[in-house]
C-alpha cells in the first residue's frame, strides 16, 4: 500500500501485500455469497470454516474452542451452534472417550452444499497450482503459513488489547 518501491524487492513486497489484501477481500466476498445463498451470517460462515478446518486436521472442535476462536460468549456460541444444527450445516457428537465432551462436525447436508458451491473454485485453484512445480509450491506454502501465523498473532494482540465490554447486572 504505502511501501517504498525503489528496489525490485520493495516493489515485490508492495505487490505481494496488495495481492494478499485483494485476495482476502475477494475470498470474503465469495464466502459472503455462499452465506447469503444459504441464509447464513458472517459469524455462521466463520464457524463453519472453523469446524471444517478442525476436521481437516483430524481434531474436531468443541463448542468452547469455537467460542474462543470466534471470540464469542458461551451463550452466543450455543445459539450459533443451535442455528447451524437446525439448518443442517453441522452436527454435535459426543466424544467416544469422554462422553461429557461435545464435538462439532460438518453435517452431510452442509458439506454437500459447500461442495456444490465451491467445486468450480476448487477446479480453478487446481488449474493455477498445476502451473507451479513442487519446489515453488513448497515456498508458497511456507510463505502463506508464516504470513497467516503473523496475521493471527496480530489478531490475538488486538483482541487482548481491547477492553472488556461492560457487564450488565444480573438479578
Amino acid at each position: 500500500m504505502y511501501r517504498r518501491r525503489d528496489t525490485r524487492r520493495e516493489q515485490l513486497v508492495a505487490e505481494i501485500t496488495n495481492n494478499l489484501r485483494r485476495y482476502a477481500s475477494d475470498a470474503q466476498q465469495v464466502g459472503h455469497a455462499f452465506a447469503n445463498l444459504h441464509g447464513l451470517n458472517p459469524t455462521d460462515l466463520q464457524a463453519l470454516i472453523a469446524v471444517m478446518d478442525a476436521e481437516l486436521l483430524g481434531e474436531p472442535i468443541t463448542p468452547g474452542r469455537l467460542g474462543e476462536h470466534l471470540n464469542l460468549s458461551s451463550g452466543s456460541v450455543t445459539a450459533l451452534i443451535d442455528r447451524l444444527e437446525r439448518a443442517g450445516h453441522i452436527r454435535r457428537d459426543r466424544d467416544t472417550t469422554d462422553r461429557r465432551k461435545v464435538l462439532l462436525h460438518y453435517a452431510d447436508q452442509g458439506a454437500a452444499l459447500a461442495m456444490e458451491f465451491f467445486r468450480p473454485l476448487g477446479a480453478r485453484t487446481d488449474t493455477v497450482m498445476d502451473r507451479f512445480g513442487d519446489d515453488e509450491l513448497e515456498i508458497v506454502h511456507r510463505f502463506l503459513a508464516e504470513i497467516g501465523e503473523s496475521l493471527r498473532d496480530h489478531r490475538d494482540e488486538v483482541r487482548a488489547a481491547r477492553p472488556e465490554p461492560p457487564r450488565r447486572p444480573t438479578g
